[in-house]
């Protein structure tokens, strides 16, 4: 087999593990970064713990996903999370698995991640560049020929695989350059959005709960003509709104429910283990056999301090009221707020604060079962800025590790 010369653009995960790939099959690569590290991003995930992937099986991993799971079938039957965690097994790195069947290595280090990839660039033999901008794609007559470097270099290629990411934490370097060089070389690209991304809230009362984590709550929002119900979960509140798994997994979804509204309201469940009913005789039973007490005390058994001053003004009952003189309006006021305490969503941070991108390069002018262009023979996508995106628990890091492996190995075999 004749060796070609292939140019990966990004050192994140996609494009890291397209280089030791391609490598691996005795091509000579050449790694491209802006940064001065590999991996700016990469240490970031799972609160720089880098959740690798999640242990579900298949079908469970594709429905993780907002849309066009199916494109990933070839990739993931390429190298799935089984393969992925052999890898770095097989490297000297353990991991553990935790609830929800996330992967992370046991030493709860993101650098540790870093390290061994970087240990196996080296070790095939991968060029990489640092502080090197690459500003566009050299074509011609359809095919790839190389790459321009800011300052004019051009680097000839026989194949470019191109990883730079989407636009979401852009200080890590992911700012949309290479999404703009697919768009010029006739690729089309989906809408961006932010996706994995706090709400934003208007409320002002929720204010003094910033830091305040829920658990084993639920949460509905409703829009016009849909509603968007959650699983039972974790909500942070912020000094902005509200984030936590929960709002970060459907974050996307109700991005797209605000279009055309000003705001929507999220409804949170504080109690979804019990029926109305079943919580209005709890409350009974705690109004009886706390009679004397205050009200604010009475609901330490039910809800946070913290929140307990927020529902008690919202009800509109004095805190200092005797359990046993609270009325029946007031009591079905206060089971109404335990059931569906309202916010209003008025937005999410910007795309530049989201953990991922929503859209990139469309799935139309990609071949799934190689992650090479329809458009430009000899150029390779990889990664975030393919239009795909998923839940939180290792389903997008997976993503980028199976397209830059299935890239690498493309671009080294075709």
């Amino acid at each position: 087999m004749k060796t070609k010369r292939i140019i990966v653009v990004g050192a994140g995960p996609a494009g890291m593990m397209a280089a030791i790939r391609a490598a691996a099959l005795q091509q000579s690569v050449v790694l491209i970064e802006k940064n001065p590290v590999v991996g700016k991003k990469l240490l970031l995930s799972g609160k720089g713990r880098c959740n690798l992937t999640n242990s579900c099986d298949l079908d469970s991993f594709l429905s993780r996903f907002s849309k066009n799971s199916q494109f990933l079938r070839d990739a993931f039957s390429k190298f799935f999370n089984r393969d992925l965690m052999d890898f770095f097994e097989e490297r000297g790195l353990k991991l553990k698995t935790e609830r929800q069947m996330r992967v992370f290595p046991v030493t709860d280090s993101s650098g540790s991640v870093v390290k061994v990839l970087l240990e196996e660039l080296k070790k095939t033999n991968v060029s990489i560049l640092y502080k090197t901008t690459v500003r566009n794609l050299l074509i011609k007559d359809t095919k790839i020929t190389g790459v321009l470097l800011e300052g004019g270099k051009v680097l000839p290629a026989d194949r470019v695989i191109v990883a730079t990411g989407g636009i979401s934490y852009a200080f890590t370097g992911s700012t949309g350059e290479g999404l703009g060089m697919a768009e010029k070389s006739g690729h089309g690209i989906a809408a961006l959005k932010a996706g994995l991304v706090p709400l934003v809230a208007k409320d002002r009362d929720i204010r003094p709960l910033e830091g305040l984590t829920l658990k084993n709550i639920r949460l509905t929002f409703k829009g016009k003509k849909k509603e968007i119900v959650s699983e039972i979960g974790e909500l942070l509140f912020t000094g902005f709104g509200v984030s936590g798994p929960l709002v970060l997994t459907l974050s996307g979804k109700v991005i797209d429910l605000l279009e055309g509204s000003k705001e929507i309201f999220v409804f949170i469940d504080l109690k979804p283990g019990l029926s109305s009913e079943q919580l209005d005789s709890r409350l009974l039973r705690e109004f009886k056999n706390n009679a004397t007490k205050s009200i604010k005390n009475t609901l330490k058994t039910l809800l946070p301090k913290s929140m307990i001053d927020v529902v008690m003004k919202r009800s509109q009952i004095d805190p200092d009221k005797k359990a046993n003189q609270v009325t029946q309006a007031e009591r079905l006021n206060l089971l109404s707020l335990l059931k569906k305490f309202p916010l209003s969503v008025t937005g999410a941070l910007p795309i530049e604060e989201a953990m991922v991108t929503r859209g990139g390069v469309s799935l139309k002018d990609i071949d799934p079962r190689t992650m090479g262009s329809r458009v430009v023979g000899g150029l390779y996508f990889a990664g975030e800025m393919i239009d795909l995106d998923a839940d939180t628990g290792g389903f997008n890091l997976q993503a980028a590790f199976s397209t830059g492996y299935l890239a690498g190995e493309s671009a080294a075999l075709e």
